[in-house]
């Protein structure tokens, strides 16, 4: 499943999630207001207390929870509070419980102390009730305790179960960028493979060049003259090709170099369309900027999907997921410029509308012919 799959399926979870959480919460509540209202007024109590836990739910879907918390678990501990002191309408904690249930679960830190302020508003507005029906004080515990407490746990519990379904999808997309960052560190990895190939057999040689040098020190002079010769040529040589691969500009196959930028990507689940005509170029400098724009793709960008196209004048990287502000600053790409430059390329790099564009051009090697391309989509 492709990562562009992956978010629509999330996302129609999420919708699906929100129309059982608030389907169940209308029809439930539109029931109590039905059979707890003996007026037109009462009615309107009670039903502007589910409209504003709808909303409340609405925006906790979406994100925005946090803008609205406050206002609206005033209004629906204001309505409460009227059904209790005004309207005898024991069911009105219903919106209350929802809401606050939802503003206690986005309050990780400051849970407890939000628990115990909303106990203590209910405990002050049955006091209150008990103070102006002091003479019926069985019925009211009866009635606002044990009667608002039940609506209220089913209230509670209908936003816990949307809560946890909300908080699993968070977890599955967390598991996504951490995708993301395993394909990073195999790609470091790689790198520190490369780096014991360049190093480790350069320095396994020299050590028995240097041991035979020693045994034939007062023996052959001239022999430990070209073993030493040999070892400053090879060291040398090393010193040339760590640099070249410090700076990413170690010889690469652009074929290899695709294959794996493909693998990288499918592996932290982003799609993959290549398109590479038939008179596109296969220079070790393409091989280099596709690794360096995969690995800022991986690093920086949430992207879904990636397309790269190859043509006669170069190779073009184009990812969704940008992030949105200034372009971060790529130091791997800036070095490349200069190399791109010295072989007569540009090479541009352009974020607009969610997406970011990485391009290197070689005009001097347009073709005449018209391209033919074969696409390979994943």
């Amino acid at each position: 499943m492709t990562s562009e799959q992956t978010e629509n399926t999330q996302g129609r979870l999420r919708r699906l999630n929100l129309e059982i959480v608030t389907g169940a919460v209308s029809a439930i509540g539109a029931l109590l207001v039905a059979t707890d209202s003996d007026s037109w007024w009462d009615a309107a109590l009670l039903g502007s207390g589910l409209v504003v836990t709808l909303v409340a739910l609405n925006r906790w879907a979406a994100g925005g929870f946090s803008r609205i918390a406050v206002p609206a678990l005033a209004a629906t501990a204001a309505v409460w509070a009227a059904g209790v002191l005004v309207a005898d309408a024991s069911t009105a904690s219903y919106c209350f419980a929802v809401v606050a249930t939802v503003t206690v679960l986005e309050l990780p830190r400051r849970r407890r102390a939000a628990i115990a302020g909303l106990a203590a508003f209910a405990a002050a507005v049955i006091a209150a009730k008990l103070a102006v029906a002091w003479e019926d004080a069985v019925e009211v515990l009866l009635q606002y305790v044990l009667v608002s407490l039940c609506v209220a746990v089913g209230g509670a519990v209908l936003a816990v179960l949307g809560y946890a379904v909300q908080d699993l999808l968070g977890e599955l997309e967390k598991a996504r960028e951490r995708e993301a960052e395993m394909a990073v560190m195999r790609e470091r990895v790689r790198f520190a493979g490369d780096l014991h190939d360049i190093q480790g057999h350069t320095l396994h040689v020299v050590k028995l060049k240097v041991t035979l040098a020693k045994k034939l020190l007062h023996g052959d002079a001239a022999q430990v003259e070209r073993e030493l010769e040999e070892v400053r040529t090879l060291v040398g040589d090393t010193i040339a090709q760590t640099k070249e691969l410090a700076y990413a500009q170690r010889r690469l196959n652009l074929s290899a170099e695709l294959e794996n930028a493909k693998n990288l990507f499918e592996a932290a689940g982003i799609g993959v369309h290549v398109d590479r005509g038939a008179d596109a170029p296969a220079g070790e400098l393409l091989g280099q900027v596709l690794r360096e724009a995969t690995t800022n793709i991986l690093r920086h960008a949430q992207a879904g999907q990636v397309w790269i196209t190859l043509t006669g004048e170069g190779i073009t990287v184009v990812n969704d997921g940008a992030p949105e502000g200034r372009a971060p600053r790529l130091s791997g790409l800036a070095a490349l410029r200069d190399r791109v430059a010295d072989e007569g390329g540009e090479l541009a790099v352009e974020q607009r509308d969610g997406l970011f564009r990485t391009a290197a051009t070689f005009p001097h090697r347009r073709s005449g012919a018209a391209p033919t391309t074969r696409k390979d989509d994943r």
